[in-house]
């Protein structure tokens, strides 16, 4: 029970606590009720969904940004206990967002670790949008790692819709530039759809920044393991009018900061110098069993077993059908 729902119906003469006494311990209730809100609680969400509970309770958490968020103030981001931000840089291959530049100066101003992201534009050659990447996202050598954004472009100007092998071969092409540029491995954002139609599989030793906006990442993705998850378009942080994505990280502050130094992969959960001396895997969930898998409707479903070896793709009925609202399109 929220802590803001319990009341004191005895008097006090019944019951001689002090009021401080009180407060206390309703606020250890309402800490264990909700622990995120105790990590983070200048931020909050214009339409909270209970499915993603436990994203607001990682320890980590950032926000992802382009034009549609305006002119925010990067003070009071940071002030909100903002850990991280992805920014929108380009965008296939002549698109430039106009707020990158100030964006990635200010967050760096206000010590907030950021990355840049591209959004791929499946019109355009892969080696044109390398160039325009390679021409606008700098090389800072204390940005985060870059993001490659794949998505299917539904009622853009190209809504075309490749096949799996060409996407595959322009992701990789880009991949290789973005990390021949930065010196970084690549991030892979993706969606639900895009994932289940291209990326189920493939390049499992990247990191993946996945949207799930009502349900555990468990229940949309036939993935073992994550490391950024999108968990919702409408959140409100000081700072930024609207709302913004707002996004968290699986690990420890350990984990965290060793990326950020390079010494630790968090695609592949392997660490380059000064990992710690028990096994990282222990903390990788256990493999997804075959067939295990239950991405039907919102909420999800139970999850089924299906015959070994094969998990059931989803039919055109129960495909996504989360909140819409992102921000990342033009």
């Amino acid at each position: 029970m929220p802590a803001r729902e319990l009341t004191t119906q005895q008097s006090p003469r019944k019951h001689p606590v002090g009021a401080a006494a009180v407060l206390a311990f309703l606020a250890t209730l309402f800490c264990l009720a909700e622990p995120s809100l105790a990590y983070y609680p200048k931020k909050g969400d214009s339409a909270p969904h209970h499915g993603v509970r436990d994203a607001r309770r990682k320890v980590i958490q950032g926000i992802d940004v382009s034009r549609w968020q305006g002119e925010i103030d990067w003070e009071k981001v940071k002030g909100a206990g903002t850990r991280f931000a992805f920014i929108k840089a380009t965008e296939g291959g002549d698109h430039l967002d106009p707020n990158f530049r100030r964006n990635w100066a200010e967050a760096k101003r206000h010590g907030i670790p950021r990355s840049a992201y591209h959004f791929v534009w499946w019109c355009r050659s892969a080696k044109d949008q390398v160039r325009w990447i390679k021409k606008h996202i700098p090389r800072d050598p204390d940005a985060l790692p870059p993001v490659l954004d794949v998505e299917w472009q539904n009622g853009s100007q190209c809504a075309k819709r490749i096949s799996r092998q060409e996407a595959l071969d322009k992701i990789e092409v880009m991949l290789k530039g973005l990390r021949e540029h930065t010196g970084k491995k690549p991030v892979i954002y993706t969606d639900i759809n895009f994932h289940e139609d291209i990326l189920e599989g493939q390049y499992n030793d990247h990191p993946y920044w996945l949207r799930s906006t009502a349900a555990p990442l468990a229940k949309r993705y036939a993935r073992d393991r994550w490391e950024f998850w999108q968990f919702t378009t409408t959140g409100r942080v000081p700072g930024i009018t609207g709302d913004v994505d707002r996004n968290a990280f699986f690990g420890t502050e350990r984990e965290f900061e060793a990326w950020r130094q390079g010494r630790f992969d968090i695609g592949t959960r392997t660490w380059h110098g000064g990992g710690p001396k028990t096994k990282v895997a222990s903390r990788i969930p256990p493999a997804t069993p075959a067939g295990l898998r239950a991405p039907k409707g919102a909420g999800g479903t139970k999850l089924k077993f299906a015959p070994p070896g094969r998990i059931p793709a989803r039919t055109a009925d129960n495909r996504d059908v989360e909140r819409t609202g992102t921000v990342r399109r033009n």
